[in-house]
């Protein structure tokens, strides 16, 4: 018994060692950043971010590091002290539950090893949550709400209409008010059931991509196997997600999915991070007939920061991306999203966001262009859609 006790305090000892630093040493390989501190900036540029009344982003994948975003980190891209510093209003917070071995953006299995779970397991996180992509889900969702609790009344989980009025109607007067929305990334966490949906929307969640890099219940990847359009199973959760009033979310989709949601959805999508073809010629990036599509049907679209959405070096080609947007389109339709903390190198972590302000500036935008992309839009799109 002596050495069954022995052998248990070891492991006991073993595990709180991985769970100490391995979660933060694969965050920290995973989510580098290429420009190092401080961010400067001409003083046209800080004086037009300084004046800007709303920021957002439309996505960022903190919450699967298992790391406290309500404390500063010297690691990632994104938290509620980083926001603030960065005078961010309003960030979109994006569940990851599965990722396949060899992630990449040709071709992956949806049978291959997933690199979530030993993450998972590494993490501390309750067996229930080793082997259920339901159960990960709710427990980063719980997570999100139990962060933005203890911030006593400094932060507001944003679920309807109402929560984001209240967000942008008590920044009025405290800056250091932020707002956090929560997103999935891939319907396979609902696991083929439909009731899952409303135990996610029940949690929070008002934003889901039908796929992310495997093929799933709902239909094909952008970087799966088949590029097959929704499946009648697919079409009922759209169908569930109208009703509901949970944002579609086509990043990652299939071009099938996408004419598929476009035709089916009776709301506005959203595509939270994404590059464009006329930037950088990627199957995860949107042709210019997506976009006309995009915004007739009142959408909005997120240009992401990291190369392998807008291509190399990053902070010009961000540019370009929102400009062909712009162009294409209109201003209204284009906005921020970043994929922070989503397992990519970024130029600079969201305290770094007046750069994108001195880019813009450089490349002829006015005030106004550049408060529409920097967060007016996300703010008037979310003030028209959210319930």
């Amino acid at each position: 018994m002596k050495k069954i006790g022995i052998t248990l305090l070891v492991l006991l000892g073993l595990f709180f060692i991985v769970t100490l630093f391995v979660p933060a040493y694969i965050e920290a390989e995973r989510n580098p950043v290429k420009l190092a501190k401080p961010y400067l900036v001409s003083v046209e540029a800080q004086q037009i971010y300084a004046r800007l009344d709303f920021i957002s982003d439309l996505h960022c994948d903190a919450l699967l590091w298992g790391r406290d975003i309500s404390k500063r980190s010297d690691r990632g891209h994104v938290d509620f002290p980083r926001m603030r510093e960065a005078n961010v209003g309003l960030e979109m917070f994006t569940i990851v539950s599965k990722s396949p071995s060899g992630q990449n953006m040709k071709s992956n299995s949806a049978d291959t090893f997933d690199n979530i779970t030993p993450l998972t397991i590494a993490k501390g996180e309750s067996p229930f949550n080793w082997f259920s992509l339901i159960n990960r889900t709710l427990s980063q969702s719980e997570e999100l709400a139990d962060f933005v609790s203890n911030e006593n009344g400094k932060a507001i989980f944003v679920k309807s209409r109402a929560d984001l009025e209240k967000l942008i109607q008590d920044r009025k007067t405290d800056k250091t008010v932020i707002g956090a929305m929560l997103g999935i990334e891939g319907a396979h966490a609902l696991e083929g059931e439909l009731a899952n949906l409303d135990r996610v929307y029940e949690a929070g969640v008002r934003m889901i991509g039908p796929t992310h890099f495997f093929d799933n219940e709902l239909g094909g990847s952008a970087h799966g196997e088949n590029l097959a359009g929704l499946t009648d199973f697919g079409k009922e959760v759209i169908r569930k997600m109208n009703e509901l009033g949970i944002f579609i979310d086509l990043a990652h989709c299939s071009p099938a999915i996408i004419d598929d949601v476009l035709s089916l959805s009776t709301a506005p999508v959203m595509v939270s991070h994404t590059g464009v073809k006329a930037v950088l010629d990627s199957q995860r990036n949107l042709s210019d007939d997506q976009i006309k599509r995009i915004a007739e049907k009142g959408g909005i679209i997120g240009i992401a920061f990291f190369d392998m959405a807008v291509g190399e070096p990053e902070l010009p080609n961000i540019i370009a991306s929102i400009r062909h947007v712009r162009d294409l389109v209109g201003i209204q339709y284009v906005a921020l999203g970043s994929d922070y903390d989503g397992s990519v190198a970024v130029p600079f972590d969201i305290t770094g966001l007046p750069l994108i302000v001195e880019g813009l500036i450089e490349d002829g935008f006015t005030e106004q262009e550049i408060r529409f992309v920097m967060g007016e839009n996300v703010k008037q799109f979310m003030l028209k859609n959210l319930r």
